[in-house]
């Protein structure tokens, strides 16, 4: 199973995504903030980041501008409790940022387990090759 790293500021958050995950048998580290996250990433080696955009200190999309210099090829899912505009057609300006830093999923919380297992499977499927071609920062 994949090696995960939650970026997000709620423990609460923190707690639901880590259960979920590990119950599907994936392995699973914790940040509470974008320096953690960094500092946990520059450690380790993972397979997917699920990143809070909305932060104190270090936000989401800085946190993913460094990410993307360490490991450009990382599936990174964004999260965020921020409610999206009411109009579906419109992508709100942080989610068209986090696209375009190379995000390649996002959910809005609360999410729903299944959602975000969705998420896990098609990020792990769609770029397992890509990932393992990084290799070492």
């Amino acid at each position: 199973m994949a090696n995960i790293l939650i970026v997000d500021d709620d423990p609460a958050v923190q707690i639901t995504i880590r259960l979920i995950l590990e119950r599907a048998g994936h392995r699973v580290t914790v940040a509470g903030d974008g320096y953690e996250g960094l500092a946990r990433f520059e450690t380790s080696q993972f397979d997917l980041l699920f990143l809070d955009i909305f932060m104190p200190g270090m936000d989401g999309l800085e946190t993913m501008r460094h990410i993307r210099v360490l490991q450009p090829a990382l599936p990174i899912v964004v999260i965020s409790g921020r409610a999206v505009a009411p109009d579906a057609y419109a992508e709100p300006d942080f989610l068209k940022m986090a696209t375009k830093l190379g995000a390649v999923a996002s959910l809005q919380k609360p999410f729903r387990p299944d959602a975000l297992l969705a998420a896990v499977d098609g990020c792990l499927t769609s770029a397992p090759q890509a990932n393992a071609a990084s290799g070492s920062r």
